[in-house]
Order: C-alpha cells, then sequence, then structure tokens
C-alpha cells in the first residue's frame, strides 16, 4: 500500500516538474523543478504522514525529499536516523528543510549541533553551525560564545562557502543578540572581510557581519 501511495505521490511530482525551473534550481545546486508553492500545497492536503515521508524520503528524489521534510513528524526520528539523512541531503534545500523544519524541532538537537559542528565534512559541520545561531539566539545559556567567536576567527576566513555562509551567520547573530560581544563580532567581521563583497538586492540587508549586525540592532534601536 505504501508503495503505491509512494508512487501515486511520484506522479504527482512529476506533473509538476516544469524544466524552466528545474534549470534556474539546478544552477543552485537544486535539481528539481517544482514550484515550492505547490510542493507545500501537496504537503497541505496529506498531511502529517511519517511512513510516506520516509517511503519519499527513500526515493533519493529531491522534490520527493523536500516533500517528506514537510510532511513528516520531527519528533519521530532517532538521533542516527537523522544523520544519516543529513550525510544523504546534498541539495542545498534538502539541507536546509532537513535542519529548520525537523531537526530543529527533534528532541536530539542539542546532541546533534555537538557531533556536526567537530564534524570533519563541511556539510555537515554547517548543519551544526546552523543549529548553534539557533542557540545564540534562543538558547544561549550554557554556551561559550567567546569559545565560539575564537573558533569563527580562525576557521572562517579558508571555510567553503556553505559551512563559511553558516559560520557567519553565527557571527553575526552573536553581534546582534549580545551586547557584550558585539565590538569583538563586528572587529572579526571587519578583518576577515568574508562576505564583503556579496551581491546584496536593494532592500535587503547585507550578509558582512559588520552590516548586518549593525542594521539589526539599529531597527531594534539596541
Amino acid at each position: 500500500m505504501l508503495e503505491t501511495t509512494v508512487d501515486a505521490v511520484m506522479a504527482e511530482l512529476a506533473e509538476l516538474d516544469d524544466p524552466k525551473m528545474r534549470e534556474a534550481n539546478e544552477v543552485r545546486g537544486d535539481d528539481h523543478g517544482v514550484n515550492l508553492s505547490k510542493l507545500r500545497a501537496v504537503a497541505k492536503r496529506l498531511k502529517t504522514q511519517q511512513d510516506l515521508a520516509c517511503g519519499l524520503w527513500a526515493t533519493d528524489d529531491t522534490a520527493a525529499r523536500l516533500l517528506a521534510l514537510l510532511i513528516c513528524r520531527p519528533k519521530a526520528f532517532e538521533s542516527g536516523e537523522l544523520d544519516a539523512m543529513l550525510r544523504q541531503a546534498r541539495a542545498p534545500k534538502v539541507h536546509d528543510w532537513l535542519v529548520n523544519y525537523v531537526v530543529k524541532k527533534s528532541p536530539h538537537a542539542e546532541q546533534l549541533r555537538v557531533a556536526w559542528t567537530a564534524d570533519p565534512d563541511p556539510l555537515v559541520a554547517s548543519a551544526g553551525w546552523a543549529l548553534t545561531t539557533e542557540r545564540v539566539a534562543k538558547r544561549p545559556e550554557g554556551l561559550d560564545l567567546s569559545g565560539l567567536l575564537d573558533t569563527i576567527e580562525a576557521e572562517m576566513k579558508d571555510a567553503p562557502d556553505r559551512l563559511q555562509w553558516a559560520m557567519n551567520h553565527t557571527l553575526a547573530q552573536i553581534g546582534i543578540e549580545h551586547g557584550e560581544h558585539r565590538a569583538r563580532a563586528i572587529d572579526i567581521g571587519e578583518r576577515l572581510e568574508v562576505l564583503k563583497d556579496y551581491p546584496t538586492p536593494r532592500n535587503c540587508t547585507s550578509p558582512f557581519a559588520p552590516i548586518w549586525i549593525n542594521e539589526m540592532v539599529s531597527r531594534r534601536g539596541a
């Protein structure tokens, strides 16, 4: 029964696949052509179905995996399952949704954060830093913020792109949320110049940490 259901959903996703959208997504490393609004509409109709989500994930199809992440039950996964899923999630959108929609809601999030941050695979490590950014903003108690800044200062400049992006987000979040570390966070950003020249659309905030920090602090009136 599950296989038939998976097959039916896969057929629906195939119908929704747009070659032009696929071409645009592939430039960003995401090999699917399904409009995300339409994908979310499918998820809304299917509602939460953990077994179906697992079946869709097992297809190794990017659109199916994105849908799986929308209909799964995050707390149903064991830590080992989430670790395996992250290592399988090479498409950037799948990686991001897995971390943000599933792992952050898992009771294993902190255990995985610690393990992933120290992982030699930069894509896995980037997930650990994404979870660290979440803690910096929402649950900083027990975090060694000075130690995090030490690591960022030593490693971010030469880190691979996605890991560098995640570390930079942590740097900015520390500067935004924690006034006692703000000056140092800005100084690190200014010296390393990571993402300083990143093309930023009008009315958007630059990801260059000093600009990002100052802009967000200014908005809050801090």
